[in-house]
C-alpha cells in the first residue's frame, strides 16, 4: 500500500490537519503550566496525529466516531471547531458541551463525534450499539472506535468485537498501540506484541499499519472502511505509534527509557510528512511556513475566544440533562 496512492491535495490537507492538532495540544501544554487556565488532567495524543487524520480522512461526514481520553486529535480531524473545543477544555459556557464535560468527556454531535469516554475499554461496546442502529436503520454509514493497547485487554472490548463479528456490524475497531498503558509498557501487560492477531479469534480481518505514516494509515483505512460499509462486517486495525507525552501533563515519565523516547520522537508523523512533501517537490518551504502561520493564528484565536467566554452559571448545572420522568426529587432538592 504505497503512499504514492495519496494525491497531492490530500497530502497537503493531511499535513494541515496534523499540524493543527499538534499546535492545539502544544498550546494545551503551555496553558496547563499557567495557574487557573485549565482545570483537571490534560491527556494528550501528542505524536499520534497520523492515526486520527489517516482514519477520519477515509470516512464520510455522516459516519460516527467514538473516542477515548486522548480525544483532541480525533475530534479536530472529524471537523470540530477549535474555538468551541478550547472553550470546553477551559470549562466555559461556549464550549461544545457548555463547559460541563471538560476535556475528558466531550461529544460533538454536529460532526457525528458521538462521545469520548475515560472508562478504559468503555468505547467499543457503545460503538457496537451505534453500529447496530446504523444496520437496523439500513443506512450505509459506519462507526469507528479508537482505543489503546491497554484497553485491548479489557473484557468489554472482547465482548464488543465478538458481537460485532457475529452480527456483521459496520464497525471499524482502531487500536492505537502507543506502547504504554498508564505506566506499564506493552510487554508488561500483554503477551502478544501484535494485538491485531486477536482478530482471527473473532472471525474478522485484522491489519497492522505504521501509525506514524498518515498516508499508509489512510490507504489501509479506505480499504477497510469500504469493507465495513458493504455489509461485510467489522475490521480491526492496529496502528503502531508512540505516546510521546505522559499519562497526563503531571506525569514526567520517569519510567520510560530516554533512548526509546528519543527514537520515537525522530519518527514524528508531522515532521516526517513535511519532509517527504519537501523532498518530493510537492511544496516549498515558503508554502509550509504560510500553512504553519495560519494554523498558529487559528489556535491563538481559539484561545482568545475561550479566554473571553464566561463560565456557566451554577443554576445551569441541571440543564440539558435527560431524565425520563422529570428531575428526580432527590436531585431537585
Amino acid at each position: 500500500m504505497g503512499s504514492q496512492q495519496v494525491e497531492v491535495g490530500l497530502k497537503k490537507a493531511m499535513y494541515e490537519e496534523m499540524a493543527l492538532i499538534r499546535r492545539f495540544e502544544e498550546k494545551l501544554i503551555e496553558l496547563s503550566q499557567e495557574k487557573g487556565k485549565l482545570v483537571g488532567m490534560q491527556i494528550l495524543a501528542y505524536g499520534q496525529e497520523a492515526v486520527s487524520v489517516g482514519i477520519v480522512k477515509a470516512l464520510e461526514p455522516d459516519d460516527v466516531i467514538v473516542s477515548n481520553h486522548r480525544s483532541h486529535g480525533h475530534l479536530l480531524a472529524k471537523g470540530a471547531d477549535p474555538k468551541y473545543l478550547m472553550a470546553e477544555i477551559m470549562g466555559k459556557a461556549t464550549g461544545v458541551n457548555k463547559g460541563k464535560s471538560g476535556t475528558l468527556h466531550m461529544s460533538v454531535p454536529e460532526v457525528n463525534a458521538l462521545m469520548t469516554t475515560t472508562i478504559v475499554g468503555g468505547g467499543p461496546p457503545l460503538a457496537v450499539g451505534a453500529a447496530f442502529a446504523q444496520q437496523y436503520r439500513g443506512t450505509s454509514n459506519i462507526t469507528v472506535v479508537f482505543f489503546g493497547d491497554g484497553a485491548a485487554a479489557e473484557g468489554s472490548v472482547h465482548e464488543a468485537m465478538n458481537l460485532a463479528a457475529l452480527w456483521k456490524l459496520p464497525v471499524l475497531f482502531v487500536c492505537e498501540n502507543n506502547c504504554w498503558a498508564g505506566a506499564q509498557s506493552l510487554s508488561e501487560h500483554c503477551c502478544l506484541m501484535d494485538i491485531t492477531r486477536r482478530a482471527v479469534g473473532y472471525g474478522m480481518p485484522g491489519e497492522l499499519v505504521d501509525g506514524n505514516d498518515v498516508e499508509k494509515v489512510f490507504t489501509l483505512a479506505k480499504e477497510m472502511v469500504s469493507r465495513c460499509r458493504n455489509s461485510q462486517g467489522p475490521v480491526l486495525i492496529e496502528a503502531k505509534t508512540y505516546r510521546i507525552r505522559g499519562h497526563g501533563e503531571h506525569d514526567h515519565q520517569h519510567y520510560v527509557d530516554k533512548k526509546e523516547l528519543e527514537a520515537w520522537a525522530r519518527l514524528c508523523p508531522v515532521r516526517c510528512l513535511r519532509e517527504r512533501m519537501l523532498a518530493d517537490g510537492l511544496v516549498t518551504e515558503g508554502e509550509i511556513q504560510v500553512m504553519d502561520r495560519q494554523i498558529e493564528a487559528k489556535v491563538d484565536e481559539a484561545v482568545r475566544f475561550a479566554s473571553d467566554s464566561p463560565y456557566p452559571l451554577p443554576e445551569e448545572a441541571l440543564q440539558d440533562l435527560w431524565v425520563e420522568d422529570g428531575i428526580p426529587q432527590q436531585v431537585a432538592q
